[in-house]
């Protein structure tokens, strides 16, 4: 059992308490993911037509289709999503290499499974982010 106190998020992992760097907070994640969510809505509404919206065929996917390729793009070339670089949070590794593109896909397409987005474990991560030694972070 560790006996050493509970210093604040993101110690255990090497990351600073507070500014660049540190632990994104709930509520910018949060908010990034509800810009991502929107603009993906907004771009499968003009590419597909309001059908996204209310049909119940292939349609019905093109808001998640449209916010995987955004995600795993922006992701991968600049180190977080529309909503992310809106927010100032960006997706870093823990190891401090720069983050492949391969991960960046990984990541967007477990968030689009839900589950491991919604399993948090230690130090505000997610299970996306516990199995590619990922973490969120803000940029400012």
């Amino acid at each position: 059992m560790n006996s050493a106190p509970f210093e604040y998020p993101g110690a255990s992992v090497g990351l600073p308490s507070s500014g660049r760097g540190s632990l994104a907070s709930w509520r910018a994640r949060i908010a990034a993911l509800i810009v991502d969510w929107a603009a993906s809505m907004m771009v499968a509404v003009a590419m597909f037509g309001v059908g996204v919206l209310r049909e119940s065929d292939w349609r019905a996917w093109m808001i998640m289709g449209v916010f995987f390729v955004q995600a795993s793009v922006l992701t991968a070339f600049t180190g977080g999503s529309f909503g992310q670089l809106l927010a100032r949070i960006a997706v870093i590794r823990l190891d401090g290499e720069p983050l492949m593109w391969w991960q960046a896909v990984l990541r967007t397409l477990m968030k689009c499974l839900v589950i491991p987005a919604v399993v948090i474990g230690a130090e505000r991560r997610g299970l996306d982010d516990l199995v590619l030694g990922t973490a969120v972070v803000n940029r400012r």
